[in-house]
């Protein structure tokens, strides 16, 4: 092959300028001889030769050049510029393909000069175009059509060969913003696939686990990795994507291959059967769902009319390995827990509660924030007084969203009356954790039994405290004492009421963290407004007729029978004159448990030793012995600050 010459070539790409020019110069020189006409010709050769040139130079800003690399039909509801320089190479304009996508898409896989990377990404990117037009509004929920079902499975179907089934694997295009394109595709399909077929199916007896035939397509579900197959159909499939909250510092997600989605298992999540049992697992469920279709080869895949909805446990799977490739789940750790809470109506329900009014709590609930897991850590929550599980918001996201703490834990959120007196609370609250344990790990073998974490906030802290304490006989003796008791008395009270009057600790906690605690009780709830709210508070019928019995087992006919029938609530068992919390503050914390102490102080002008958080005394928070103790400037609701937080997640990972 002969060489080229470039300077040849140059010559010969001037040579229409030369002729040009030669022809102004001999008509400048025949005929205009004067200045002016030789300015003029001048002139004329300058837009001439201007006119000549075939590319031009145009800056463009950072965010622009940004936009238009990264910019597509989900993003700015336009074509890539990877697809329209794609259809225009092979002289298919991108508005005569949009009029009509499944024309285009037969072009596009019968043209053989075109890189089967670039035919893949581009395929999955119209048919997602087209889906979005039969769609019509994008965040929409869409009403099922076969046209647009089918418009998704191709999309994804694309995607899934460009990601799978191409020449490269997915890690040797992980920095191309192409393949984060194609992943959205992807995973937007099947979040819309799976919705469209939830709209359909939901109200019938079809639940994921059977063949069904749409269209073109047999769909099959998997379901298995995340609901038991007996279990009823969910009431709400929610695109994460869509959910965002106020009041939740941090949205926590794992970006990666399909698409992240929140069930609703209940059509409300705190309703009076949510109390039947002691304890319930979460009625709002984080799913990760991803679509397969079968076939070794690219051409399998793209004839196939079979495809497969997996559902996955982001808890439990953080990644599959698809066509020998291990890929990474997508996942989100906050929606589900954020629309729980934002669905639960626990901050009304509380205040009914500590006032004893209808639509309260009488009894202790544990929830589960995740589907139980024997070999996580478990994580016990208790709230204050007039609290729920809102307390923990941000507290229980940021563990969540915190990978390392994810893997090892997971949370139990004890939501319990705090208008109830703190001995009753004490003894009903071990009950509910007894019975929750003994349901799940009833050997009490699994890692979960095992190494457990208190933490409590407030009247949470207390009670938390008792959970890792010992009695001994100081409730007997100060009973005995007090109301001149008989062995016959005791006897009784022990009877009836022994699990109030002595407990040691909680089995398999070794780890507790107090905040902003009233160990040793608190004046601020002898006060004159916290009397008068006292006063507000009532019982439970229930709870009164016991507390009654043992007022009656107690006093008999002693002269403190008026004194022991007036019987506290939960306000007033803080009280740092209460008899119960004056013993309770000298019981002794197990030997097997490290303690640590977070303080919140929100009178910097006093000595620490007689500072307050605004309700309690530093004096009644601090603890000898504890491993830890940071005092953070702050007021009682301590829990939810960043720094009480970062704390936490410290003392969680050392353990």
């Amino acid at each position: 092959m002969a060489l080229i010459n470039p300077v040849r070539n140059t010559l010969l790409d001037l040579a229409p300028v030369q002729a040009i020019a030669t022809s102004l110069k001999r008509l400048v020189s025949d005929k205009y001889r004067g200045g002016l006409h030789k300015a003029g010709a001048i002139t004329f050769l300058a837009v001439m030769l201007s006119g000549c040139a075939g590319v031009k130079i145009a800056t463009v800003s950072t965010e622009d050049y940004i936009a238009q690399r990264r910019g597509d039909i989900l993003t700015t509801n336009q074509l890539s510029a990877s697809a329209r320089d794609t259809l225009t190479s092979l002289a298919i304009a991108p508005e005569q393909c949009a009029k009509d996508i499944p024309h285009c898409s037969s072009r596009l896989t019968e043209l053989w000069n075109l890189d089967t990377e670039q035919r893949m990404a581009t395929l999955a990117e119209i048919w997602t175009q087209e889906a979005l037009r039969l769609q019509g509004r994008r965040n929409a929920r869409p009403d099922f059509s076969v046209e647009l079902f089918d418009a998704y499975l191709q999309s994804a179907r694309y995607a899934y060969a460009y990601l799978f089934f191409t020449d490269r694997r997915p890690g040797d295009r992980a920095f191309e913003d192409r393949q984060t394109q194609v992943r959205d595709y992807y995973n937007y399909a099947v979040q819309q696939a799976t919705m469209l077929l939830f709209a359909k199916y939901h109200d019938t007896s079809y639940a994921f686990q059977k063949t069904i035939e749409i269209g073109r397509w047999r769909i099959r579900g998997d379901l298995s990795q995340v609901r038991d197959a007996t279990a009823p159909q969910p009431h709400e499939l929610i695109p994460a994507s869509q959910l965002t909250f106020r009041g939740v510092r941090s949205i926590y997600r794992r970006d990666g291959f399909g698409a992240e989605m929140v069930v609703v298992n209940e059509s409300k999540d705190v309703t009076p059967n949510s109390f039947q049992s002691t304890y319930s697992e979460p009625p709002f469920q984080a799913v990760t769902g991803i679509i397969t279709f079968p076939g070794e080869t690219l051409s399998q895949v793209l004839q196939t009319r079979d495809a497969t909805i997996i559902g996955y446990d982001p808890y439990q799977q953080t990644s599959i390995q698809l066509k020998d490739v291990q890929v990474p789940l997508a996942a989100n750790y906050t929606s589900a827990y954020g629309l729980w809470l934002a669905r639960s109506d626990f901050s009304t329900q509380a205040l009914r509660t500590v006032l004893g009014r209808e639509g309260g709590i009488e009894a202790p609930h544990v929830f589960l924030l995740q589907p139980y897991d024997p070999n996580r850590r478990v994580i016990i929550m208790l709230h204050g007084l007039a609290s729920s599980p809102e307390a923990w918001i941000n507290v229980a996201n940021e563990v969540l969203g915190d990978e390392e703490l994810r893997d090892r834990y997971q949370i139990w959120q004890v939501y319990y009356p705090t208008n109830l007196p703190l001995p009753y609370n004490n003894a009903e609250i071990r009950k509910a954790l007894t019975e929750t344990f003994r349901h799940f790990d009833p050997d009490r073998k699994a890692v979960a039994s095992n190494n457990i974490v208190v933490i409590g906030h407030s009247m949470g802290g207390v009670l938390g405290r008792l959970l890792v304490s010992s009695s001994d006989n100081l409730l007997e003796d100060a009973a005995r004492d007090r109301y001149q008791m008989d062995d016959v008395s005791i006897a009784k009270m022990n009877q009836e009421f022994g699990n109030v009057v002595h407990f040691s600790p909680l089995p398999g906690v070794t780890t507790a963290i107090f905040i902003a605690a009233p160990h040793k009780g608190t004046p601020f709830a002898g006060n004159r407004v916290s009397r008068l709210a006292a006063a507000l508070i009532s019982l439970p019928v229930t709870v009164v007729t016991q507390l009654n019995k043992l007022s009656q087992v107690a006093v008999g006919n002693t002269p403190a029978k008026d004194e022991m029938l007036i019987l506290p609530n939960g306000v007033e068992s803080l009280r740092d004159s209460d008899p119960f919390m004056q013993i309770t503050s000298k019981m002794p914390i197990s030997t097997q448990v490290r303690y640590h102490s977070i303080i919140a102080n929100d009178t910097p002008k006093k000595d620490l030793l007689y500072s307050d958080d605004g309700l309690v005394p530093y004096q009644s928070s601090h603890l000898p012995g504890a491993t830890s103790e940071l005092v953070i400037p702050f007021s009682h609701s301590v829990q939810e600050t960043p720094e009480a937080i970062l704390e936490i997640r410290r003392i969680l990972r050392e353990q």
